[in-house]
């Protein structure tokens, strides 16, 4: 059973910044197709995905997040990371690591960030961020 914890969440004033990681316990992991991700789920709203990779080395973004949030990956840390600058209001929400190996060959970040379901794949518990004016 693989397991996801994420850590690095926090209260954090607008226009700071704030990375989030993302510790996969499967050192296996990275040896078969793969798609890792960033979604965020604000108080009373639907989860929306914010940043995916996958193994292939593409990379997607959430369109109103671009030049804000980069995510990154250390392979030999079995480690997922987010990085959020210039945060402001909008981005007070939990976030939340995920990762799928898809049997589908066409499955790719892209996939994961538009059409990820909560109940496919593997969540983390999802680390708290907090953004004051």
């Amino acid at each position: 059973q693989v397991q996801l914890v994420e850590s690095g969440g926090g209260s954090v004033q607008v226009g700071g910044s704030l990375r989030l990681s993302c510790v996969v316990s499967d050192s296996g992991y990275k040896y078969s197709s793969y798609c890792m991700g960033w979604f965020r789920q604000a108080s009373g709203k639907e989860r929306e995905g914010v940043a995916t990779i996958d193994s292939d080395g593409m990379i997607r973004y959430a369109d109103s997040l671009k030049g804000r949030f980069t995510i990154s990956q250390d392979n030999a840390k079995n480690t997922l990371y987010l990085q959020m600058n210039s945060v402001n209001p909008e981005d007070t929400a939990m976030y939340y690591c995920a990762a799928v190996w898809p049997i589908d060959p066409t499955v790719d970040a892209g996939t994961f960030l538009r059409a990820f379901r909560v109940d496919v794949g593997y969540w983390g518990q999802g680390t708290q961020v907090t953004v004051s004016s």
